[in-house]
């Protein structure tokens, strides 16, 4: 088996992947499912890092986004939960399906249209990331941070105003 059949059939199983975890999070009733199934498509692009020769990118991938992110998704749901399950209907299915069609297509019309020579791409040292985190685009790393501690703040202030209204 050649290198390049190899990555084809990765490709596939990192593509089947993020659409099972795509399909998951969309159509179960069940938000901690809907997670689940979330988590899963973070795996999957974070197999399409690994497969754009970016370890580094893959294990932040996984670190921060099924990490950091989906346990603080997962506190703001378990926080804020009400009795009511997700009431989706089939027309707000539907157009949520077309959108989703309709972007797709574009997407890779444009790619199919585009007249980029397309080459292995190679990988980042790590050293030269690291700098540039902690130089050019520490603001912005900082501010994520900020961004992330906020959205735990509400959701924690959130779920004490319910179980205060309850009480």
């Amino acid at each position: 088996m050649t290198d390049q059949l190899a990555g084809y059939i990765a490709f596939g199983i990192y593509i089947l992947i993020i659409l099972a975890g795509g399909a998951l999070a969309i159509f179960s009733k069940n938000l901690i499912r809907s997670l689940v199934g979330l988590i899963v498509t973070l795996f999957g692009v974070a197999g399409m890092y690994l497969l754009m020769a970016a370890p580094f990118m893959a294990l932040m991938q996984i670190m921060i986004y099924v990490g950091a992110v989906s346990v603080l998704m997962f506190f703001a749901i378990m926080l804020t939960r009400t009795d009511c399950e997700a009431n989706l209907s089939i027309k707000r299915l539907l157009k949520s399906v077309i959108s989703a069609g309709i972007a797709t297509v574009t997407m890779v019309l444009t790619i199919a249209r585009s007249r980029i020579n397309y080459t292995l791409p190679q990988e980042v040292n790590i050293k030269i990331l690291g700098k540039a985190l902690l130089t050019t685009y520490m603001l912005p790393f900082e501010l994520i941070s900020i961004v992330l501690f906020v959205a735990m703040a509400g959701a924690v202030a959130l779920g004490f105003e319910r179980r205060r209204g309850k009480e």
